[in-house]
Formats: structure tokens, sequence, C-alpha cells
């Protein structure tokens, strides 16, 4: 009986929520699979946070066996996901810091990172000039592959008054297919309707286009948009800087952590 089966019978068999040291105990108590470990705790707990409901981390598993439903200030307790367990799903009530494994807290750490470098992104694009967000936003669309060349596609119309079209990416070497570009460089105006209908007004006949801000677009921009027979694609702040960060632009890698897990094929277990 492997150490998964085991937890699964144990589990099954208590039919309410467990902690890991009440399923280790069981475990050990009927004698189910052996844990010649060092911290064989250990080896319970991970086993099942790797297999358990909504945590995703690198080292979880994509087959989930359990799920966490209750921290009454302490350990957290998991609950067996099996069709013919006919007991209701208690809820959750609050996930607890201390039972994270560290692949758990590498991720969330890693997560409040990434909201710290977007926001720096953010920041520093406001405090720039308009027309390096019209050189940069069209870069951007360079980098995500749109465009014939990396090099040659992209323009900046670096026009006054250019009636709402700040960029254009040339899709083909002969030019007959092109994107329109708007940015919009606002703090926390929102984009709204008007807008949207000025930067269609300057597509004419041209069909597709993108609206760049580094604000948000209203409830009215995005239902005209919506109903439109433009191909538009919003990107609002929360967008821009993902979509930065996705692309390596405006940004380095300093260093980069690897997370392991144990190759059991290796060991034949």
């Amino acid at each position: 009986m492997t150490i998964i089966e085991s937890i699964k019978k144990v589990m099954k068999e208590a039919a309410k929520p467990l902690t890991d040291k009440e399923i280790y105990s069981l475990i050990k108590k009927d004698n189910l699979h052996p844990i010649p470990a060092k911290d064989p705790l250990h080896i319970v707990k991970t086993t099942i946070r790797r297999h358990c409901l909504g945590l995703d981390f690198p080292s979880a598993k994509k087959v989930k066996y359990f799920k966490i439903v209750e921290n009454k200030r302490g350990s957290s307790k998991y609950f067996l996901l099996d069709p013919k367990n006919k007991q209701e799903i208690p809820k959750i009530t609050e996930l607890n810091e201390k039972d994270k494994l560290p692949e758990e807290i590498i991720k969330d750490e890693h997560f409040k990172h990434l909201s710290n470098i977007k926001q720096d992104l953010l920041d520093f694009i406001l405090n720039s000039e308009p027309s390096f967000f019209e050189k940069m936003v069209v870069e951007l669309l360079l980098k995500m592959g749109y465009g014939w060349d990396d090099k040659e596609s992209g323009i900046v119309s670096g026009r006054v008054n250019d009636g709402g079209i700040d960029g254009i990416i040339y899709e083909d070497q002969l030019q007959l297919s092109k994107i329109y570009i708007q940015a919009k460089k606002y703090t926390d105006k929102p984009i709204g309707r008007p807008e949207m209908q000025q930067f269609v007004g300057a597509m004419e006949n041209n069909q597709k286009g993108v609206f760049i801000t580094t604000s948000r677009f209203s409830k009215t921009a995005i239902e005209y948009i919506e109903k439109s027979s433009k191909d538009i694609a919003l990107i609002d702040s929360e967008k821009l800087t993902e979509l930065l960060v996705n692309n390596n632009l405006g940004i380095s890698k300093v260093k980069d952590f690897t997370t392991y897990q144990i190759d059991r094929d290796y060991f034949d277990l």
C-alpha cells in the first residue's frame, strides 16, 4: 500500500476532517505504510498538500484527493474528496499560514514581488513623457509578435492632434493590413465613451485597433466597444503591467530560484 493509499484509507474510515498529525497517527497505529524517514509526518503533510484542492504551487499535483476544510487556531484539517463519501463537505473557515509548505510560501512571496514590480512599472510610466509611453506601447506589441518585422513594422505617429492614433503596426511587408494604436496616460481618470468614439472615428475604414491606458475603462466605454463593428483590444493598467512583465519589457531578471521535487521513479518508489 502506497503512502497516498494509506492516507486515503484512514481518512475514509474516519469519515471526518483530520489534521496531518491525526492522519499519520492512524497510519502508524494500523501499520499501513512504514515511512522510513527522519520526519515521517513531513512526508504525510507534503503528500496531502500536493494533492489538495485549491493549492497551486510548483510541486503540486494535478490530481486532487483532498480539501482543506477547517482551521481553528491550530493545524489545518483535511477532508477526503471521494464520490462514495456521503458526508457533506464542510466549508473552509480559514487557512493556516503555519501549515504551508516552503513551495507554497515561495509562490506567495513571488506573487507579492510581481505585484510590487508591476506597481513600480506603472509609477515609472506615469512619470515618463507622453512620447515615451507611445513608443513603449508600440515596442510592446512588436515584442508580442504583432507586425511582420520587429524593427520596421511599427511606427509612432508623433503628431499633434492626431485624432486618436498614436502608433501603427503594419502586419505585412506591403502594409496592406495594419493595427492602429491609441495610448492614454491617465492616473485616476477612466477612459470613457467619448475617447472610444474618437478613436473609432480616427480608425476610419481600418478594422483593427488597440487602446492602451495607464488607467481603466469605464463601463460605457467597454459596452461601446463590445457593440462596435471594429476589432479593438482594450488594455488597462493591470493588463499593461502584466504584459510588460510577461514580455520582459522595462524590466530585467536579477536571479532565478529553482524549486525541486523528488523523482520517485528514480528511487523505484
